[in-house]
Protein backbone atom coordinates (compact mmCIF):
# COMPACT_ATOMS: atom_id res chain seq x y z
CA UNK A 1 0.00 0.00 0.00
CA UNK A 2 1.09 3.90 -0.40
CA UNK A 3 2.13 6.33 2.14
CA UNK A 4 -0.40 8.76 3.46
CA UNK A 5 1.03 12.63 1.99
CA UNK A 6 0.69 15.34 4.48
CA UNK A 7 -2.42 16.77 3.22
CA UNK A 8 -4.10 13.05 3.09
CA UNK A 9 -6.90 11.50 5.12
CA UNK A 10 -7.49 8.26 6.43
CA UNK A 11 -10.49 7.78 4.82
CA UNK A 12 -13.08 7.17 1.79
CA UNK A 13 -11.47 9.57 -0.68
CA UNK A 14 -8.94 10.99 1.56
CA UNK A 15 -6.14 11.58 -1.00
CA UNK A 16 -6.27 15.52 -1.12
CA UNK A 17 -5.32 14.88 -4.97
CA UNK A 18 -8.73 12.84 -5.42
CA UNK A 19 -10.49 16.57 -4.44
CA UNK A 20 -14.26 14.78 -3.39
CA UNK A 21 -13.72 16.31 0.20
CA UNK A 22 -12.44 19.87 -1.75
CA UNK A 23 -15.72 20.30 -3.32
CA UNK A 24 -17.70 18.94 -0.59
CA UNK A 25 -15.91 21.76 1.58
CA UNK A 26 -16.43 24.69 -1.03
CA UNK A 27 -20.09 23.52 -1.32
CA UNK A 28 -20.45 23.63 2.34
CA UNK A 29 -18.07 25.73 3.55
CA UNK A 30 -16.52 22.69 6.59
CA UNK A 31 -13.37 24.01 6.52
CA UNK A 32 -12.09 20.93 6.91
CA UNK A 33 -9.01 19.35 8.25
CA UNK A 34 -6.09 18.29 5.40
CA UNK A 35 -4.12 16.42 7.51
CA UNK A 36 -3.54 12.43 8.71
CA UNK A 37 -5.38 12.99 12.21
CA UNK A 38 -8.78 11.70 13.61
CA UNK A 39 -9.97 14.97 13.98
CA UNK A 40 -9.92 15.32 9.91
CA UNK A 41 -11.53 11.56 9.83
CA UNK A 42 -14.22 12.89 12.41
CA UNK A 43 -14.87 15.74 10.41
CA UNK A 44 -16.29 14.02 7.72
CA UNK A 45 -17.74 10.99 9.36
CA UNK A 46 -19.64 13.40 11.14
CA UNK A 47 -20.92 15.10 7.70
CA UNK A 48 -21.75 12.17 6.00
CA UNK A 49 -23.95 11.11 9.27
CA UNK A 50 -25.53 14.86 9.46
CA UNK A 51 -26.66 14.26 5.77
CA UNK A 52 -27.82 11.17 5.46
CA UNK A 53 -24.55 10.10 2.68
CA UNK A 54 -22.78 6.81 2.76
CA UNK A 55 -19.34 6.55 0.82
CA UNK A 56 -17.82 3.73 -0.89
CA UNK A 57 -15.78 2.72 -3.69
CA UNK A 58 -17.66 -0.02 -6.32
CA UNK A 59 -14.10 -1.80 -6.52
CA UNK A 60 -13.68 -3.99 -3.30
CA UNK A 61 -10.61 -5.27 -4.28
CA UNK A 62 -8.07 -5.41 -7.22
CA UNK A 63 -4.40 -5.30 -7.86
CA UNK A 64 -2.34 -2.87 -9.68
CA UNK A 65 1.39 -3.26 -11.33
CA UNK A 66 2.59 0.28 -10.10
CA UNK A 67 0.42 2.11 -7.43
CA UNK A 68 -1.83 5.20 -8.26
CA UNK A 69 -5.22 6.01 -8.62
CA UNK A 70 -5.70 5.29 -12.27
CA UNK A 71 -8.90 3.52 -13.35
CA UNK A 72 -7.12 1.95 -15.98
CA UNK A 73 -4.46 0.43 -13.86
CA UNK A 74 -6.69 -2.12 -11.67
CA UNK A 75 -6.51 -5.53 -12.47
CA UNK A 76 -8.23 -8.77 -11.04
CA UNK A 77 -11.32 -6.74 -10.04
CA UNK A 78 -13.47 -7.23 -7.92
CA UNK A 79 -16.67 -5.55 -7.15
CA UNK A 80 -18.69 -4.75 -4.17
CA UNK A 81 -22.10 -6.18 -3.72
CA UNK A 82 -24.01 -2.87 -4.54
CA UNK A 83 -27.67 -4.29 -5.34
CA UNK A 84 -27.07 -5.97 -1.81
CA UNK A 85 -26.55 -2.27 0.12
CA UNK A 86 -29.61 -1.49 -1.91
CA UNK A 87 -31.26 -3.91 -0.63
CA UNK A 88 -30.37 -3.81 3.18
CA UNK A 89 -30.77 -0.34 2.95
CA UNK A 90 -34.43 0.58 1.59
CA UNK A 91 -34.06 4.39 2.01
CA UNK A 92 -31.47 4.73 -0.53
CA UNK A 93 -32.84 6.31 -4.02
CA UNK A 94 -30.25 7.90 -5.50
CA UNK A 95 -26.14 6.80 -5.87
CA UNK A 96 -23.94 8.99 -7.18
CA UNK A 97 -20.74 8.15 -9.18
CA UNK A 98 -17.77 10.37 -9.20
CA UNK A 99 -16.72 9.35 -12.96
CA UNK A 100 -18.55 7.80 -15.68
CA UNK A 101 -18.90 5.03 -18.19
CA UNK A 102 -15.10 4.78 -19.67
CA UNK A 103 -13.72 1.42 -18.84
CA UNK A 104 -13.23 1.15 -15.00
CA UNK A 105 -14.83 3.67 -14.55
CA UNK A 106 -17.71 3.44 -11.92
CA UNK A 107 -20.77 3.83 -13.70
CA UNK A 108 -19.02 1.22 -16.38
CA UNK A 109 -18.69 -1.11 -13.32
CA UNK A 110 -22.33 -0.30 -12.12
CA UNK A 111 -23.61 -1.07 -15.59
CA UNK A 112 -21.43 -4.68 -15.49
CA UNK A 113 -22.46 -5.86 -11.52
CA UNK A 114 -26.20 -4.88 -13.00
CA UNK A 115 -25.94 -7.50 -15.55
CA UNK A 116 -25.21 -10.03 -12.76
CA UNK A 117 -28.88 -9.45 -11.66
CA UNK A 118 -30.44 -8.96 -15.00
CA UNK A 119 -30.60 -5.70 -14.67
CA UNK A 120 -30.14 -2.53 -17.20
CA UNK A 121 -30.13 1.38 -16.74
CA UNK A 122 -32.46 3.41 -18.63
CA UNK A 123 -31.34 6.95 -19.70
CA UNK A 124 -32.84 9.96 -17.89
CA UNK A 125 -30.71 12.39 -19.00
CA UNK A 126 -27.68 12.56 -21.47
CA UNK A 127 -26.89 15.82 -20.90
CA UNK A 128 -23.24 16.19 -18.45
CA UNK A 129 -24.18 14.73 -15.53
CA UNK A 130 -25.30 11.67 -17.00
CA UNK A 131 -28.34 10.83 -14.97
CA UNK A 132 -29.98 7.03 -15.35
CA UNK A 133 -32.10 5.15 -13.25
CA UNK A 134 -33.60 1.48 -12.92
CA UNK A 135 -35.51 -0.74 -11.22
CA UNK A 136 -35.08 -2.53 -8.51
CA UNK A 137 -36.73 -5.57 -7.44
CA UNK A 138 -38.26 -5.98 -3.67
CA UNK A 139 -37.42 -9.03 -1.55
CA UNK A 140 -40.36 -11.53 -1.23
CA UNK A 141 -40.83 -10.25 2.07
CA UNK A 142 -41.42 -6.15 1.09
CA UNK A 143 -44.53 -4.07 1.30
CA UNK A 144 -45.92 -1.92 -1.30
CA UNK A 145 -44.62 -1.63 -4.43
CA UNK A 146 -42.68 -4.68 -6.17
CA UNK A 147 -39.81 -2.72 -7.62
CA UNK A 148 -37.86 0.70 -6.07
CA UNK A 149 -36.93 3.52 -8.57
CA UNK A 150 -33.36 3.74 -7.95
CA UNK A 151 -31.37 7.18 -9.79
CA UNK A 152 -27.80 7.23 -10.68
CA UNK A 153 -25.85 9.97 -11.50
CA UNK A 154 -22.50 10.38 -12.98
CA UNK A 155 -20.90 13.48 -11.82
CA UNK A 156 -17.93 14.12 -13.61
CA UNK A 157 -14.45 12.70 -11.93
CA UNK A 158 -12.37 14.88 -9.48
CA UNK A 159 -9.37 13.85 -11.15
CA UNK A 160 -6.84 16.34 -12.83
CA UNK A 161 -7.16 13.99 -16.15
CA UNK A 162 -10.70 14.90 -16.42
CA UNK A 163 -10.30 18.36 -16.96
CA UNK A 164 -9.54 17.87 -20.43
CA UNK A 165 -13.39 16.30 -21.13
CA UNK A 166 -14.30 19.21 -18.95
CA UNK A 167 -12.76 21.89 -20.86
CA UNK A 168 -14.57 20.50 -24.05
CA UNK A 169 -18.10 20.64 -22.55
CA UNK A 170 -20.19 23.49 -23.98
CA UNK A 171 -21.17 24.74 -20.98
CA UNK A 172 -17.96 25.01 -19.77
CA UNK A 173 -17.06 26.74 -22.28
CA UNK A 174 -20.53 29.33 -22.25
CA UNK A 175 -19.32 29.66 -18.32
CA UNK A 176 -15.83 30.63 -18.69
CA UNK A 177 -16.37 32.79 -21.72
CA UNK A 178 -18.81 34.71 -19.10
CA UNK A 179 -15.74 34.64 -16.53
CA UNK A 180 -12.35 34.07 -17.34
CA UNK A 181 -12.09 33.07 -13.83
CA UNK A 182 -14.48 30.26 -14.14
CA UNK A 183 -12.21 27.08 -13.22
CA UNK A 184 -12.58 23.09 -14.16
CA UNK A 185 -13.07 22.90 -9.77
CA UNK A 186 -15.70 25.37 -9.92
CA UNK A 187 -17.22 23.43 -12.87
CA UNK A 188 -17.66 20.31 -10.34
CA UNK A 189 -18.47 22.14 -7.56
CA UNK A 190 -21.56 24.03 -9.01
CA UNK A 191 -22.14 20.02 -10.80
CA UNK A 192 -21.90 18.26 -7.63
CA UNK A 193 -23.45 20.73 -5.50
CA UNK A 194 -27.10 19.96 -7.25
CA UNK A 195 -26.70 16.63 -6.17
CA UNK A 196 -24.78 16.80 -2.74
Amino acid sequence: MGELLEKDVDFCYGSYYNSLWLYIDKIYNLNLKYNNSQEAIDERKAFLMAHKIGVCDIVESCERDKIDASDLGMKNIKLRNLIGYLKTFPNIDTLLFTGGNSKNGPEYFFRKHLKDFGLKLEVVSSEVPRIHQFELPNGLNAVGASTRTIKTVSLTSGSGAANISISKLPSYKQLKAENPKFTTFDFRVMQYKEFL
